[in-house]
């Protein structure tokens, strides 16, 4: 009999401007299956409730821009960048 590989990773997401708003929370570490980052925002939206869709934000893991396709690895810091208003 073969184990079933656990597929589960630990991730920290972190916040920014309406997304921190909506969350109440500027970060949090949590536990996903989510193969993407894709996979990941639509698993997070459905959980809190975010207004905004996927094609209004950007994403980066770590210090890096990426696509919403990324496969997201254990221990990955991950930031949801929503569009922000300036002067």
């Amino acid at each position: 009999m073969v184990a079933k590989a656990d597929t589960s990773k630990s991730v920290k997401v972190r916040y920014f401007a309406l997304l921190k708003e909506e969350r109440g929370l500027s970060e949090e570490t949590i536990e996903t299956s989510a193969a993407t980052l894709r996979d990941l925002y639509q698993e997070l939206q459905a959980r809190h409730h975010f207004a905004l869709g996927i094609d209004q934000l950007r994403v980066a893991v770590g210090d890096d821009f990426v696509d919403f396709d990324w496969k997201i690895q254990d221990q990955n810091v991950i930031i949801f960048v929503p569009p922000v208003a300036g002067g």
